[in-house]
Parts: C-alpha cells; sequence; structure tokens
C-alpha cells in the first residue's frame, strides 16, 4: 500500500449535512450530468452538423471527445491521487471549455472537430466527482450523495431530450454549442468556490506516463474499433486490426505495470476479489442499462415504412415525453439510495436492480408498440436502473481506502465504459439480423427490436447472476469518509 497523508479523526467527520454541503453536491451533481448532457446535444446535432459542413467524416463529431475522454482517464485517475481531485477536476474543465469555446465559434469542420476532441478532456471529471463525495461529505451522508450524483441520469433523460429539441429547433446546432460554453463556465465556478480539496494524497510516487500511454492508448483502440465495427464490418482488417493492437497493449500494460516503480494501477488492488468483482459485476448491469437506450431510441424515432422498417415515428418530444415515467422513477429511487444502502446489502440491491431492469426489458420485446406498453416498462425497469446506477459508486467505496478511491472509481469508469460499447454495438448487429438496408440507411423490423430488448434483458440477467461473486463488505456508513468536510 502507498503511503498517504492522513489526519485524525475530526468531529466534523460524522457533522450534520449543511448549506456548504449543499453546495458542494451542486456542483459535483452539475459536474457529473454536463457530460451526458454533452453528448446528448452533441447527438441531435450531428444531422444538422453533417448538412451544413457537408462532411462525410460526422461519426467524428460525436466520437472524437469519447475517444479524447477515455485516453485521458488513467492519467487523470493517477493525477487526482497525487495532487488532489479538486485540482485535476478545475484542469479539465477549464480544458473542456476551451475546447467548448472553439467549436462555437468555429467556421470549418476542421477547427469544429478540434474543439470537440478538445472538450472531451472534460470526461474524466465524471469518475473523479465521484471520488469527491467520499473526501466532501460526512460518513453518514457518503452513500445518499454519491446515490444522487448517479441519478444525475435520471435528471438528464427527463430533462435531456425537452432543452435538446428546443434548442436545436430554435437556435439551430450553434445554439446547442453555446449552451455547453455556458454550462461549462458555471460548471467551473461551481468547482472553484464550492468544491473543498482532498486533503488524500499518495505521496512518494510520480505519474507512469508508459503505463498510461500503455493503458489509455490501448483501450481507446479498442473502443474507437468496436465503435466501427458495425460500419466496418466485425471480421474486415480495419476492425480486427484496431481491436488487436488494443487489446495487446491493455495485455502489455499487465506484465508492465507489475514491474513499475510507481504504477498507475496498484494491480494488488485490481486482483482483491472485492475490487475486481464489483468492477465486473457494476459494469455489465450498468453498461446494459444505458445501452437500452439504443433500442428505444432507435424503435420510437425511426419511421413506420411497410415491409422495411417498423419504428413508431414519433417525434423527439413525444419520445421523451412518454419515457419522463422512468427517468422520474430512476431519480426517486437514486435519492433513496443511501438510506437504504445503511439498512440492506448492496450487493442485494444490485442484484435486484439487475432483477427489475432484466423484467422490465423482457416484457419490453413483447410489448413495444403503444404507448402503455413503454409506461409499463418503465414502472419496472425504472426502479431497477435507479437501483443499479446509484449503488454503484457506494460499492466502490465500500471496497476501497480513501487513498485509492480515485484510481478505484477511474478503473471502474473504465470498465464500464469499454462494456457499454461492446454491448450497445452487439445490440445494432443483433437487430440487423432483422432489418434491411435502404438507400445506405439501415432500418429494422419488429423482429429487430424485439431481439434487441431481450438481448439487453439478458445482459442485465448476467450482472445479477455475477452479484454471487462479491463477497460481503462493511456498510457505507462505517468506512473512512469526510476529510475534506
Amino acid at each position: 500500500m502507498s503511503s498517504t497523508e492522513t489526519l485524525s479523526d475530526a468531529p466534523t467527520a460524522e457533522a450534520g449535512f449543511s448549506s456548504r454541503h449543499l453546495l458542494v453536491l451542486i456542483a459535483l451533481l452539475w459536474t457529473v450530468a454536463l457530460n451526458p448532457v454533452a453528448g446528448l446535444l452533441s447527438g441531435n446535432s450531428q444531422a444538422e452538423v453533417a448538412i451544413h459542413f457537408r462532411t462525410t467524416q460526422i461519426a467524428w463529431f460525436t466520437l472524437g471527445s469519447a475517444l479524447v475522454g477515455t485516453f485521458l482517464t488513467p492519467f487523470a485517475m493517477k493525477a487526482a491521487a497525487l495532487y488532489g481531485k479538486k485540482r485535476v477536476m478545475v484542469v479539465a474543465t477549464v480544458a473542456g471549455l476551451v475546447g467548448d469555446v472553439i467549436a462555437a465559434l468555429a467556421t470549418d469542420y476542421s477547427v469544429l472537430l478540434t474543439g470537440r476532441f478538445i472538450a472531451g478532456a472534460y470526461g474524466p471529471t465524471v469518475f473523479i466527482a465521484y471520488a469527491t463525495a467520499r473526501d466532501a461529505f460526512p460518513r453518514r451522508w457518503v452513500g445518499t450523495a454519491s446515490g444522487i450524483l448517479a441519478g444525475s441520469v435520471g435528471l438528464v433523460g427527463l430533462g435531456g431530450p425537452f432543452l435538446s429539441a428546443w434548442l436545436i429547433d430554435n437556435h439551430g446546432f450553434r445554439g446547442a454549442l453555446w449552451f455547453l460554453v455556458v454550462s461549462t463556465a458555471v460548471c467551473l465556478l461551481l468547482q472553484l468556490f464550492c468544491v473543498p480539496e482532498s486533503p488524500v494524497r499518495e505521496t512518494g510516487h510520480r505519474m507512469d506516463w508508459i503505463g498510461g500511454l500503455l493503458l489509455g492508448g490501448g483501450l481507446s483502440a479498442v473502443v474507437y474499433g468496436i465503435g466501427q465495427g458495425s460500419h466496418w464490418g466485425w471480421t474486415s482488417g480495419n476492425t480486427l486490426t484496431w481491436i488487436g493492437l488494443g487489446a495487446l497493449a491493455v495485455l502489455l500494460f499487465l506484465p508492465y505495470e507489475a514491474r513499475a516503480a510507481h504504477p498507475l494501477v496498484p494491480l494488488t488492488l485490481i486482483r482483491r476479489r472485492r475490487v475486481w468483482s464489483v468492477f465486473l459485476a457494476t459494469s455489465v448491469a450498468a453498461g446494459a442499462t444505458y445501452a437500452v437506450g439504443t433500442v428505444t431510441m432507435l424503435l420510437t424515432l425511426m419511421p413506420a415504412i411497410p415491409t422495411v422498417s417498423d419504428g413508431l415515428g414519433w417525434s423527439v418530444t413525444k419520445s421523451a415525453t412518454v419515457s419522463a415515467p422512468i427517468s422520474v422513477l430512476v431519480i426517486v429511487v437514486a435519492l433513496c439510495a443511501g438510506k437504504l444502502a445503511r439498512h440492506f446489502d448492496t450487493r442485494l440491491l444490485l442484484a435486484v436492480g439487475g432483477v427489475l431492469t432484466t423484467a422490465g426489458y423482457a416484457v419490453a420485446s413483447q410489448l413495444h408498440t403503444e404507448i402503455w406498453h413503454f409506461v409499463l416498462m418503465g414502472l419496472i425497469a425504472g426502479p431497477g436502473m435507479g437501483l443499479v446506477v446509484s449503488v454503484l459508486p457506494i460499492m466502490v467505496i465500500e471496497s476501497v481506502a480513501p487513498e485509492e478511491q480515485a484510481l478505484a472509481n477511474g478503473s471502474q469508469w473504465l470498465v464500464q465504459g469499454v462494456l457499454q460499447v461492446i454491448i450497445a454495438q452487439l445490440v445494432f448487429t443483433v437487430m440487423a439480423q432483422d432489418g434491411t438496408v435502404m438507400k445506405g440507411t439501415q432500418f429494422y423490423l419488429d423482429g429487430g427490436f424485439a431481439d434487441g430488448f431481450l438481448f439487453v434483458a439478458g445482459a442485465c440477467a448476467l450482472g445479477a447472476l455475477l452479484v454471487a461473486t462479491i463477497p460481503k463488505a462493511r456498510r457505507v456508513d462505517t468506512v473512512e469518509a469526510g476529510r475534506a468536510a
């Protein structure tokens, strides 16, 4: 174990929830929510961007920032452990703000892509915010705060589509890009003035640049290869080369890290059964619940064309309205997650979440053509998704020491990101088996949508089964926390 600066237990560590803590929570919640909001806005803007700049390389508009975020995550998690979580979060947000401004001012596509790539530096702030929660809140409030942060997915799912539709319909893609500039600037101010710096540090260590290049570069190559697999073909030379080289880099990372004087991620941490089993089960469960959006968005927004496409042809606003109940349930469960974790084993909560999402998406595979079908799916799967995403950061807190928190959250974030891409791309592949291509566009028939829901349900079931591999740990209200309170 690396040495770390320690503080004696202070009365503030067990203090109540104050107005200061509320400001910290708002700052961290804004930090966590901004990344998916940016993804939603850029995703919904890409058609207009492609037409405006007359480009066939529109995939890079959304993919570029994600790849940069993946590449930088290993460096960010080590830097947070060495130099402080707030410091790294602020630096990443400043870089993201610079990228947002460049993109908003761009007059040609290459400059726009440059801005979006730079903005990818903001990606690692999400896991740093989760890690900061352990240091910033009193012990009994850590679980609740972590659950609320995870519940931001519900907030984005509830309001994001309406915000996106209003911005793009009334102000075009420029309006969406300038909204990101303002949101990132506000986020930076909240971080600077509301988030305390953590006193938890690794001492006597240095940045492992070679290890970071191997892990970050390797995972980025794997994610890129998988992301392009459905476009290039899963057996094409390009797909296999990117995935193969990325996997080779990750494999080389392991023996290199075992011999490194100052390892990026101590392999002793990953080898612990509690740690690797939590990473695996939570990443599969969360990756599957996020990937279901691939099926629902295509189903609701694709047109209905006899013998070609069985999409419902809804507007974005109608789709957002119908999906609102599931977002509300995710938020409600996230608000209750901390209290639940103080009374029930988080393994049980994750398993229940996995069972509910499995049941909800299995039902959706058979019933997915009427509004009440989606409401029914939301009533079953919504609480399950809320449990999965909200207990995830709590289980990581229960599994590691304070000085390992940033490394653990970053590692889990990487594993989940890769599995989410894999599951989402497999969903595309499964759905395409019962679909057709017309004028260069992939359409899906009803059987394809049903199979997509079934595949996601199976992945959720696997996540629930993997809970059996997780050994018992201390409850979140007994772990060391609140050092920055």
